[in-house]
């Protein structure tokens, strides 16, 4: 193979490790492992990212609803 080849094999590389932390870093946000889901995004990334956003909340945050003053 040549020096191009293997050049496209490692940006490759590098692009789709950086696209799988993207379920990873909103999973974390909503209180999951981190590292389950990069690693479940480095296999199945469409499902990872589904799976992330749909995910409950874990942190106990709650959203205080009402007008000003309350």
């Amino acid at each position: 193979m040549s020096d191009w080849g293997w050049a496209g094999i490692a940006v490759a590389l590098v692009i789709w490790i950086a696209i799988a932390f993207w379920p990873a870093r909103v999973a974390r946000r909503k209180g999951h492992s981190w590292l389950l889901y990069f690693i479940f995004s480095l296999f199945f990334f469409p499902a990872a990212l589904i799976v992330a956003y749909m995910v409950k909340d874990r942190r106990g945050l709650y959203v205080r609803r009402g007008g000003r003053g309350q």
